[in-house]
């Protein structure tokens, strides 16, 4: 499929000819070998010491969705990123934020934004959001082999919906298995730390104001239970990403907004360190 440089210029005859609207598809007929799932690894005993994403959490609120993770990547019990980034854009109104293996994750991402790009430009329309929840599993479920030598890539897809006006969440295991998630979701290390926060926290008449308050909350009780994921930094000025997509697209919170949110929860836990308390009744 090589371009040959010799030549008069023109695009090798895999470029020219009719098929799928799937960049996946095109790989897998012509250059299997560049897909990260195709690959051949070595032989090993034990699982890959490579550097992991911890904690991704998104929620829906009145007019969309946030999605927001963590900075902190670790390797084994060692820091090996303070300022990782985690939360992507796919296109313009979805993203995706990234919990395992890193290197894998970010370049599965990549691949998912060509995917999405490549069936714009074939088709000339977008795909839909439950369309592209399915293309990022099919993604998710190619990467099994590596999965179960400890390379796991479990993301979390967020996206606003134009057809039925509302923000989704879906969620994803191993194989790929894929699960719409109503109200909030987490993935991730620090899960089950942030997803018990939200669970109190959580209402549907949320603004968005206090929906990325809420993730950036939940980001920090995550924080204080789970060591593998990271609070806010202060001193090195390192902040969870908060990305927040509604129908006029995806936005990413300034480092700015960031700080603020977070330097105003950790007045609050200041007071109270356990954090905002739920009513009993």
């Amino acid at each position: 499929m090589e371009a040959n440089t010799r030549s008069t210029g023109r695009l090798p005859a895999a470029f020219l000819t009719p098929g799928s609207s799937s960049f996946m598809d095109f790989l897998s007929d012509h250059q299997p070998e560049m897909l990260p799932g195709k690959r051949q690894l070595p032989p090993t005993q034990g699982v890959i010491e490579a550097p992991h994403g911890t904690t991704i959490v998104a929620v829906t609120f009145a007019g969309g969705v946030v999605l927001a993770g963590d900075r902190r990547a670790t390797m084994g019990n060692v820091i090996a990123q303070r300022d990782i980034e985690k939360v992507f854009p796919a296109d313009e109104y979805s993203a995706v934020g990234i919990a395992g293996t890193a290197g894998l994750a970010v370049e599965m991402v990549k691949l998912f934004q060509l995917e999405l790009e490549h069936f714009e430009k074939v088709e000339g329309t977008t795909l839909s959001l439950e369309g592209k929840a399915n293309r990022l599993s099919t993604m998710i479920r190619s990467n099994l082999g590596m999965a179960m030598q400890g390379l796991a890539v479990v993301p979390l897809f967020a996206g606003f919906d134009v057809d039925r006006d509302k923000g989704r969440i879906f969620s994803y295991d191993v194989t790929g298995g894929r699960s719409e998630e109503h109200g909030f979701a987490a993935t991730g290390s620090g899960s089950l730390f942030a997803r018990g926060a939200m669970k109190k926290l959580f209402h549907k008449d949320l603004t968005e104001e206090q929906a990325t308050t809420l993730v950036v909350q939940a980001l920090y009780d995550a924080a204080d239970d789970d060591s593998a994921t990271g609070g806010p930094d202060v001193a090195r000025r390192i902040y969870p990403i908060v990305t927040v997509i509604t129908e006029d697209g995806f936005r990413r919170l300034t480092d700015q907004e960031s700080s603020e949110i977070a330097g105003a929860i950790i007045e609050r836990r200041l007071e109270q360190p356990d954090g905002p308390r739920a009513a009993l009744l």
